[in-house]
């Protein structure tokens, strides 16, 4: 008589499947690991039972080190950078991504020395169980800590300079080829861009775009105005404009704090928009609706982008290679066009 196959050992995926959970959050049950719901922990432990399921102690030792946390650094100075709008959707994606895995988010700042010296120590220590990175400049010393890291890191917005292996970003150049198009449809001739800080892969790639489209168009792009993403810098760059270029009758700006900054500035100059100037954002927040005129923008998704942000952290946790992400844009078009 034959003997019996050996029976298939049961897999952690089968006992999260079983208990209705995420493998991570299976995973720390099974290591005694905190941050995990009493009528979770009881799910997975009655699916352990149910299954027969062994862990396998490799597996486990690695699953030790996991934290409970993931942790989001951007790279700036002032605190009330999380309150500001586009932030501020990222964390509320980010969270409700990392909630579904029953890992807490953690925000950290790390433009100053001291702040950097904090990351540097988190990503040392392993204080959590992955990292994603936004906001990065030029030879930003948070790109080289990155690389030596011995945890996941995820990009939000790909960094100045060689695409790292995990990062999500947005169709930059797109987007603003696309509103620099729209412009040229209204049959502005004369259009100007407001950028970002040209410092980052952001800025740089909404002037590419915007450069793109005239180019495209048989018109020459004028010389970057920068700003650096807030609506005074918009205002700014826009009364430079003006004073520089008073024949400008169409203006990119590369989102839509500036560009708010930029009809603030319009409208105190006398000139109408659309009749006299027209301008056009990129984001599509809540100031983009707000905005007298409402605001012609380039939507992307931002809550979306936190979202798929923390969910490719959350599959590097729990082992797997997922592929770089890159999100469309698409117009919006209000009065300010």
């Amino acid at each position: 008589m034959a003997e019996d196959a050996p029976r298939r050992q049961p897999t952690l995926d089968e006992v999260a499947e079983r208990a209705g959970v995420s493998r991570s959050v299976a995973s720390r049950v099974l290591n005694n690991a905190p941050h995990v719901s009493r009528a979770k922990r009881e799910a997975v432990e009655q699916a352990v039972r149910q299954l027969g399921y062994v862990p396998n102690p490799t597996a486990r030792a690695l699953a030790m080190r996991q934290t409970g946390a993931a942790a989001l650094v951007v790279s700036g100075e002032d605190p009330s950078i999380f309150a500001d709008p586009f932030f501020a959707q990222v964390i509320v994606g980010a969270s409700a991504a990392l909630e579904e895995a029953d890992l807490h988010l953690m925000l950290c700042l790390a433009a100053s020395d001291r702040g950097r010296k904090r990351v540097q120590e988190l990503l040392r220590s392993r204080g959590a169980d992955g990292v994603m990175l936004m906001a990065l400049r030029e030879d930003d010393p948070l790109t080289r800590m990155a690389d030596e890291a011995q945890m996941p890191v995820v990009f939000g917005g790909r960094p100045v300079g060689p695409a790292p292996r995990w990062y999500v970003d947005v169709d930059n150049v797109g987007g603003a080829r696309q509103a620099t198009e729209h412009l040229v449809a209204r049959g502005r001739r004369r259009v100007a861009a407001i950028c970002g800080r040209l410092d980052t892969e952001a800025g740089r790639a909404r002037y590419r775009g915007y450069r793109d489209a005239l180019l495209g168009a048989g018109l020459d792009p004028l010389p970057p105005r920068e700003g650096d993403f807030t609506e005074p810098s918009g205002a700014a760059a826009m009364a430079a404009l003006l004073a520089d270029r008073p024949e400008v009758d169409g203006v990119f700006a590369a989102n839509d704090n500036m560009a708010a900054g930029a009809l603030r500035t319009l409208r105190e100059a006398g000139r109408r928009v659309p009749a006299d100037v027209a301008v056009v954002g990129f984001d599509d927040l809540a100031v983009a609706r707000i905005a007298d005129p409402p605001l012609t923008t380039v939507h992307q998704p931002v809550q979306a982008f936190g979202r798929e942000m923390a969910r490719m952290l959350v599959a590097l946790v729990n082992g797997q290679d997922p592929t770089p992400l890159i999100l469309p844009t698409r117009l919006v078009v209000r009065s300010s066009t």
